[in-house]
């Protein structure tokens, strides 16, 4: 199925890293979640992801496949003339970026609009950081973080929590008593938030201002850095957010098809009506067989309607391509094998190819275009 011409509505990225900043980055850096200078260096540029996006960027380019040929092809183009050689075939009808990754490394929102349109996506515990340092109790955080929130800043389209990297999805709306200690060992620390009651606290806050203006709220689930606990970042562990009256109307987002949980994170969105996933990250980083194993464990209870593209891409362009290339193309497979196995019609496959890629966004992140 050839899923070439359907635009992408790519609701979960990151921008692209100030030049300044480029020579002398590995470039194996941009496609592992390794930190690990001997990782990168040594076993990183192995994987079979890389080595085929290796290889597929620099056809793209017209050079051979070495990292020295497409850096010296970026180096003579200029930032811009590089970038849009991948926007364009990457065919994006919008980006939603998410800002509060690496701030002093990327280019903010709007720079972006150059190339696509571009909306907010407000990263809670950064936020949170940012009102924390500047109150001098729970409830000068409190007023400060839901002014912030309700009703949201102009050009933000959703929120999204990046808990499962601090103290996991198990959120638990905490007592006062217990919030008050977290802020209190909050502040006695050193400004990142790791409290567990304060930062499930604050997300009870978010999720109430959510729920008022029905705000998407996007969790990172599954696999990322190590910074990052991969037993605490299950999804399964958010049941009782899904069940809790106060927030039916909020759209939970789980990023990343929950890798390696993704039937869990697909049972979750086949079970509870506001619980929708993505596969960003997963695809393009996974093998080729991986990719299709996971798009295929998510369709095997989940309906099409709860399944969205992004990209998850980040400081380089080249990641916004390969994500959108290989994105379509694991994406049409796997509905062409459904289609020939007798799960969907050719037309119900084609429509599933549309809302996956672009629709479903559309409609969650109400989404009418620049």
């Amino acid at each position: 199925m050839d899923l070439g011409p359907i635009p992408v509505l790519d609701h979960h990225a990151h921008g692209l890293m100030r030049p300044a900043l480029l020579p002398g980055a590995p470039y194996a850096g941009f496609f592992t979640e390794a930190r690990d200078r001997e990782q990168i260096a040594e076993h990183a540029p192995l994987a079979f992801s890389y080595r085929r996006s290796l290889r597929e960027v620099a056809q793209l380019l017209g050079v051979d496949s070495t990292e020295a040929a497409i850096a010296a092809r970026r180096e003579a183009l200029g930032v811009e003339a590089y970038a849009r050689l991948f926007f364009d075939p990457a065919r994006i009808e919008a980006v939603f970026l998410d800002d509060g990754f690496a701030p002093d490394q990327l280019e903010p929102v709007g720079w972006h609009d150059r190339f696509f349109p571009t909306r907010r996506v407000l990263r809670l515990e950064a936020q949170a950081e940012r009102t924390l340092a500047q109150s001098r109790s729970l409830d000068d955080f409190a007023e400060a973080f839901r002014a912030i929130l309700d009703p949201p800043p102009a050009g933000v389209v959703a929120f999204k929590s990046i808990a499962a990297y601090r103290t996991g999805l198990d959120v638990r709306l905490p007592a006062r008593a217990e919030a008050e200690a977290g802020f209190r060992a909050h502040k006695a620390g050193r400004g990142r938030l790791e409290q567990k009651a304060l930062l499930d606290y604050m997300l009870g806050m978010a999720l109430e201002a959510a729920a008022r203006c029905e705000m998407p709220v996007q969790f990172h689930t599954g696999f990322g850095d190590p910074d990052l606990d991969l037993r605490l970042a299950n999804p399964l562990h958010m049941r009782a957010l899904f069940e809790d009256d106060r927030f039916r109307s909020v759209p939970f987002v789980l990023l990343h098809a929950a890798y390696p949980f993704a039937r869990e994170a697909g049972y979750l969105a086949a079970t509870y009506p506001r619980v929708y996933l993505d596969f960003g990250l997963a695809i393009p980083l996974l093998s080729v067989g991986g990719m299709e194993s996971v798009l295929g464990q998510l369709f095997e209870l989940t309906p099409p309607s709860k399944v969205m593209y992004s990209s998850d891409a980040h400081h380089i362009p080249e990641l916004y391509y390969l994500a959108a290339l290989r994105g379509r193309t694991a994406l049409g497979r796997v509905l062409e094998r459904a289609t020939q196995e007798g799960d969907l019609t050719p037309d119900e496959g084609e429509r599933a190819a549309h809302d996956v890629l672009r629709g479903n966004a559309a409609r969650v992140y109400r989404w009418k275009g620049a």
